[in-house]
């Protein structure tokens, strides 16, 4: 039987499997200016050409961002335009004013089997469970539950997520040195049950848009599994396919 040949891998792909691991190990920081094409083409013996396609393809997967005169960045969920990339619920009078995330638990536990296997953790590892409330114009209108590895957030409690002006992800990144790269979501329609209807101000039986995220770091690691139930009936689901 013949061997299979490896995977050819263009040089610009190669060029930015290094440059992401120069992000990953924290050489260039979220928000800070990375090197000049040039200072680039030269650290990795190619071409500016090559590099440039490597960081216009980077850009595109917002993992930097070009600013005319100004040099190429790392993206930051500090970045107030970072914010709608990963909260898709916009209201209906087009209205983008930032959601007020009103924490309402913080606990430790241990891992079951599905927190285990979304995180890609071990069975009985500790976890930090978050739940909270997103308020869109004072009105509750998405309550999450949200699971983390109890390793990657030390020291992640109630009054740290109280005390925090900004977005959550902006807090992972900024306390907890950790940037979301993708995620991966399930929706499906569900009924509000008491408790839920209790938090959204909603009656019983409401129909709600249930959305079950995964969010990875670099290297595809799997850093936080939440469980989303979002109200509609002032707002939609927005997803751009390109």
């Amino acid at each position: 039987m013949a061997q299979e040949s490896p995977t050819f891998s263009p040089l610009y792909r190669q060029i930015k499997s290094l440059i992401l691991q120069a992000l990953e190990s924290g050489e260039w920081r979220p928000g800070q200016v990375i090197p000049s094409e040039q200072e680039l083409a030269a650290r990795f013996s190619v071409s500016q050409g090559t590099v440039r396609k490597a960081i216009d393809e980077m850009a595109a997967d917002n993992l930097l961002i070009r600013k005319q005169g100004k040099g190429t960045f790392v993206a930051s969920h500090n970045d107030p335009r970072a914010l709608f990339r990963f909260l898709r619920l916009v209201p209906m009078d087009g209205d983008l004013a930032p959601p007020q995330s009103v924490p309402m638990d913080c606990w430790r536990a241990k891992a079951g089997q599905e927190a285990s296997r979304m995180l890609g953790i071990g069975l009985g590892d500790p976890i930090i469970i978050v739940r909270r409330v997103l308020k869109f114009a004072a009105k509750p209108i998405v309550i999450d539950e949200i699971y983390l590895p109890g390793e990657v957030f030390p020291g992640l409690t109630l009054e740290v997520l109280q005390s925090w002006n900004g977005s959550l992800y902006s807090l992972f990144e900024t306390r907890f040195g950790l940037r979301m790269i993708r995620a991966q979501e399930r929706l499906r329609a569900v009924a509000a049950d008491r408790s839920t209807s209790e938090a959204l101000k909603v009656p019983e039986g409401t129909p709600l848009l249930s959305v079950e995220r995964v969010t990875y770091t670099y290297g595809d690691r799997p850093v936080e599994w939440r469980r989303g139930l979002y109200s509609t009936a002032e707002h939609f689901y927005l997803n751009e396919l390109n």
